[in-house]
């Protein structure tokens, strides 16, 4: 395709960074440090700042919602029934930061080491240690782990749910040790995790990075504009065509560098509707192959997630009806003049990484331990109160794939994530829910499990599989679509640029060649930080 707009200098910069999201936010925050070059950030969303954004436990809300999420929902899922499953994404500056439930986890040290044996050495654990450090400001100090003065805040969450208490002592009491801190030497475990937040208030990749370099003059943010195609010069990447609102489409030019951050789903959409990608897929859609990458919106890795959930008497929980309500109204003056209470819970206030066998090198599964009742992402609701336990695979085999539905930049993206389509996905997730239900059916806990929601609490493999099959969804953690590697069939080398493309890089959870093992925003800022290094400096 060639749309016929002429460039204006007016919209002309040294480095055009597409997606406000965690990835786009760090490198436009960092590349506008150097006064000396123009950075433009273009964002489809708005601008992170709604208070459901900035409250935690807003979150409850923008999940579900459309005002700052992207909804995307996937192909029909054999493994799982046929069912389409939803896939929300952040949709504003921060991007999925900005709706997220806030965990501050990095994975495990192996799984970079993993990527350094697939020849990416820069990405060994030891040398991106030192990169976590410089991103977060941890509450609780420096140290040979952490770090205390960089620009994410990472906290502990201001309200101390006591039936999070009561679930730790089921998980001693079931053998597991206690983690206080996920982040530091060993992460097997069961704890509290730290969350990105800052004096009780969500500190999305915006409030940490960009939000504070916006009043820099060379660096411009426009919001509401979506990147329709690429633009091109002599082979070179040399800008994007942008639609702001309803308006025209405008070309933006970029003088030094295009940084494609629009995530998962939406980077390689990118790429395929400006011609790089699987020839046959583009030819199929009538779109030119400007560069032949087969490997475009393939690898899409993803952790699929089960929930297990009961009512409970507690009144600790939180819950819809008088008694939820009231007790967060009665919340609010305490969150208002001292952000503190259950208003600053991100209701996974817990969590864990376990074992399916002892024989592991690394944990396999991840838990989080609600202290609400959760189903379908917090689209149907329940009356009253409960609590919930999630498990999930942290190594999925299943490999699936993103395509272009159509032509048409505004139409989504094809998401086939291909869930369980290895058997041995399957075999891990139910020896993952099994123990996160050994956990619940432990004596600690007996005075606060109530009936169960979706299952039974004794329930044969049999029939946790069908219910697997019939409940399961992504937890939000799609990667690897955009693969970074060193061999011939990768998108991106080992500096985020695009093969087969001068001036053009991705940067995002898309370049990650394997998941990580753990929640994947921390990890996605960091590999933004490095990209930023590498950018100022020329490489």
């Amino acid at each position: 395709m060639t749309r016929s707009v002429t460039p204006s200098t007016e919209h002309e910069v040294d480095y055009l960074v597409i997606g406000g999201g965690s990835a786009g936010c760090v490198l436009a925050a960092r590349l506008s440090e150097d006064p000396n070059c123009r950075v433009l950030l273009i964002e489809a969303g708005g601008g992170g700042r709604s208070p459901l954004v900035q409250v935690p436990l807003g979150a409850a809300a923008t999940v579900p919602g459309y005002a700052h999420n992207w909804n995307f929902s996937t192909t029909p899922q054999p493994h799982l029934n046929h069912r389409q499953t939803f896939q929300p994404r952040g949709r504003g500056l921060g991007g999925s930061s900005a709706i997220n439930a806030m965990i501050y986890t990095r994975g495990h040290p192996k799984d970079y080491d993993d990527w350094a044996s697939q020849g990416l050495t820069d990405f060994r654990w030891e040398q991106m240690l030192p990169w976590f450090i410089r991103n977060e400001s941890n509450q609780r100090g420096a140290s040979d782990a952490h770090g205390d003065s960089g620009p994410l805040g990472v906290d502990d969450i201001r309200y101390h749910n006591p039936v999070v208490e009561t679930f730790h002592r089921a998980a001693a009491g079931a053998g597991y040790r206690l983690n206080s801190d996920f982040n530091q030497d060993d992460q097997e475990g069961v704890g509290r995790y730290q969350v990105t937040q800052r004096n009780g208030l969500r500190c999305s990749a915006a409030r940490a990075y960009l939000f504070p370099a916006m009043s820099r003059s060379n660096l411009t943010v426009i919001t509401n504009s979506h990147a329709f195609e690429l633009a091109f010069d002599a082979g070179r990447a040399s800008g994007a065509w942008i639609q702001t609102g309803n308006g025209p489409l405008r070309r933006f030019t970029a003088r030094r560098e295009v940084i494609v951050c629009a995530g998962a789903f939406q980077s390689p959409q990118l790429l395929m509707l400006s011609g790089i990608g699987p020839g046959e897929h583009l030819q199929a859609l009538g779109i030119e192959t400007r560069v032949n990458s087969p490997d475009v919106g393939q690898n899409l890795q993803d952790h699929l997630d089960y929930i297990s959930a009961w009512r409970s008497p507690s009144p600790h929980l939180i819950g819809y009806g008088l008694t939820g309500i009231g007790r967060v109204a009665a919340a609010l003056p305490n969150f208002l003049l001292r952000r503190r209470g259950i208003i600053t819970s991100n209701v996974a206030e817990s969590g864990g990484f376990l074992k399916s066998s002892p024989d592991l090198g690394r944990p396999d599964i991840q838990l989080h331990f609600l202290v609400a009742l959760a189903d379908d992402h917090n689209r149907k609701l329940h009356y009253g109160q409960g609590f919930s336990l999630h498990a999930c695979a942290l190594n999925p085999h299943s490999r699936g794939f993103v395509r272009l539905t159509d032509r048409h930049p505004l139409t989504p993206p094809l998401i086939n994530p291909r869930y369980l389509s290895d058997e041995r996905d399957l075999a891990t997730l139910l020896a993952g829910v099994k123990l996160s239900r050994d956990i619940v059916m432990r004596p600690e806990l007996s005075a606060l499990r109530g009936k169960p929601m979706y299952i039974e609490d004794h329930a044969c493999d049999a029939a946790l599989i069908e219910s697997i099959r019939a409940r399961a969804e992504s937890i939000y953690h799609p990667v690897g679509t955009c693969r970074m590697g060193i061999d011939d069939r990768a998108v991106v080398d080992a500096r985020f640029r695009v093969k087969g493309v001068a001036g053009l890089r991705v940067v995002d959870a898309s370049v990650m060649p394997t998941l990580i093992s753990g929640n994947t925003n921390a990890p996605t800022q960091v590999l933004a930080e490095r990209a930023a290094d590498w950018i100022r400096r020329g490489e």
